[in-house]
């Protein structure tokens, strides 16, 4: 299982668990350009362990447009490592930047499966 990542002094973190068929990917922080590449790299490297990514974004406070790249990389990667890949409890400001780009389509038929997480 990966190990939590965090960038030095942003207090933007990343924990991995395990969850049933899945790994539970936790966002806190802000998910912005300093941090997108953290993101891309820890997902990318969970792919191959699993069928299934949950990234959980409810400790994410803000997401920029690099943030946004860096879930939408992370959505391609897992499609052609044959893996899911679910955004689950984003706030407003999050559903509206992926409306805006419409991109909520996407991501809200996964939020949509009825996954609950303790």
């Amino acid at each position: 299982m990966a190990e939590p990542a965090a960038v030095p002094g942003s207090g933007f973190k990343l924990h991995t668990y395990a969850w049933e068929d899945a790994m539970v990917v936790q966002c806190s922080g802000r998910l912005t350009a300093e941090h997108s590449r953290t993101l891309k790299d820890h997902v990318r490297g969970v792919i191959p362990t699993t069928k299934r990514v949950i990234l959980d974004l409810k400790g994410t406070d803000r997401m920029d447009s690099s943030g946004l790249g860096a879930i939408v990389a992370v959505y391609i990667s897992a499609r052609k490592g044959n893996c899911e890949l679910l955004l689950i409890n984003y706030n407003k400001s999050i559903k509206d930047l992926l409306g805006l780009t419409n991109l909520l389509g996407v991501f809200e038929a996964c939020a949509q499966t009825g996954t609950r997480i303790p």
